[in-house]
């Protein structure tokens, strides 16, 4: 089960439910691949609605990461994500919340 007070979200990815955490090493990896100077930049980013099917992979692949999975950019291409493209971004979007915020 994902906590989210240590800002874990849960995705199924190829029929298996993975916890995804965007940890600094995570964020690392994240700022490179969008290519954004800062933190706060990739969360506007994401807020104001400027972000593409590529950079909510990128995302995700920063959670799966995070959260020990093995995998790269190029494994999620073709992977089957339970509840499509939609789930994906709201996962995505969860991850960034949950790791700038606390949990009501």
């Amino acid at each position: 089960m994902a906590n989210p007070f240590q800002g874990e979200v849960a995705l199924t990815l190829n029929g298996d439910r993975h916890v995804l955490k965007l940890t600094l090493g995570a964020l690392a990896e994240l700022e490179a691949g969008l290519e954004v100077d800062t933190l706060v930049a990739l969360v506007e980013r994401y807020e104001a609605g400027r972000f593409s099917s590529a950079d909510v992979l990128r995302i995700v692949v920063a959670g799966l990461r995070g959260g020990g999975w093995k995998g790269g950019y190029d494994d999620i291409l073709t992977a089957e994500i339970a509840g499509g493209p939609l789930e994906a971004a709201r996962v995505g979007a969860e991850l960034i919340a949950r790791a700038f915020t606390v949990p009501a």
